[in-house]
């Protein structure tokens, strides 16, 4: 029997709700036993028809609103659906062919036009049948599982020591024990004491190894000296030989303009004097004035 709708919901386009409170079934009895109390009657919901139980796809799934309080965008988009419907199906109705009106004194019958006739009548036959089910059976008490006996009862005395002598047994597995402890000790031992001169080899490597790196830094400073005191030595050299040149050159430059010059400060001033650009002024105010 499915679960009740709220009339909220029914009025609201009808929206489920649960209304039934839930609660656990009753363990069914299979032997008869003392009856149990009246309790209240449960109600079954198909879950064919239960609009809780999704099959099939889940993208076009109804969901369900959270609280009761139906949407009203939702009821008025329900409603046009709705009108819309029924104006296409009276649509479709006014387009469809009918019979027409019978005439006065005549009415329309539905008439079988299938090959095979059948009798119709307005009330279905209906037949009752019963069933009884087996009574229920009393279940008899479980009996208690008694293995059968198998063999026969022997007894044997045993006297104390006969047997096992606890000092004489435990004799070779404390010998292998306190072998075993001292042999792994022995190379607990062993191993420390390789660690120990692994760490001091390691110790004097990087003693000698931090040694030479200090004497190759040391060696490799005193070559960068050696190699800028050598290029300063050939610069100063360099500079030196240009200076020692430039001076042979002026001096040899200046001896040939001596050389040179020697001999045309004479020629020059005889020339000149030849040309008439020196002379004597009263000599040639007497030629020019008392002679002309």
């Amino acid at each position: 029997m499915l679960p009740a709708r709220s009339q909220e919901a029914a009025a609201a386009g009808g929206t489920y709700s649960y209304c039934s409170r839930p609660r656990a079934l009753p363990a069914r009895r299979r032997y008869r036993g003392a009856p149990a109390p009246k309790e209240e009657p449960v109600r079954y919901g198909n879950l064919m028809y239960d609009r809780r139980v999704v099959r099939g796809n889940t993208y076009a799934l109804h969901v369900l609103p959270w609280t009761a309080q139906p949407d009203p965008l939702e009821i008025q988009r329900q409603r046009e659906a709705h009108r819309k419907a029924l104006a296409r199906k009276r649509a479709k109705e006014q387009l469809q062919s009918r019979t027409p009106e019978p005439v006065e004194g005549r009415k329309h019958v539905d008439v079988q036009t299938e090959l095979y006739l059948e009798e119709l009548g307005d009330r279905i036959i209906e037949v009752d049948v019963e069933c009884q089910t087996d009574a229920f059976l009393d279940r008899p008490p479980t009996p208690l599982f008694i293995p059968a006996k198998t063999g026969r009862d022997v007894a044997t005395q045993i006297e104390e020591g006969e047997l096992f002598d606890f000092d004489i047994e435990v004799k070779p597995m404390l010998e292998v024990l306190i072998g075993k402890i001292i042999e792994q000790a022995l190379l607990e031992v062993m191993e420390e004491e390789e660690l120990a001169n692994l760490r001091a080899h390691q110790y004097a490597y990087e003693e000698l190894r931090n040694a030479e790196l200090a004497e190759v830094q040391r060696l490799e400073e005193q070559e960068r000296r050696h190699r800028e005191e050598k290029e300063r030595r050939k610069n100063q050299q360099a500079q030196l030989l240009q200076k020692q040149k430039e001076t042979s050159e002026k001096i040899a430059a200046r001896a040939f303009a001596q050389r040179y010059l020697a001999d045309l400060i004479p020629s020059v001033f005889s020339s000149l004097r030849d040309s008439g650009y020196f002379y004597d002024p009263v000599e040639r105010g007497m030629c020019y004035f008392f002679l002309t």
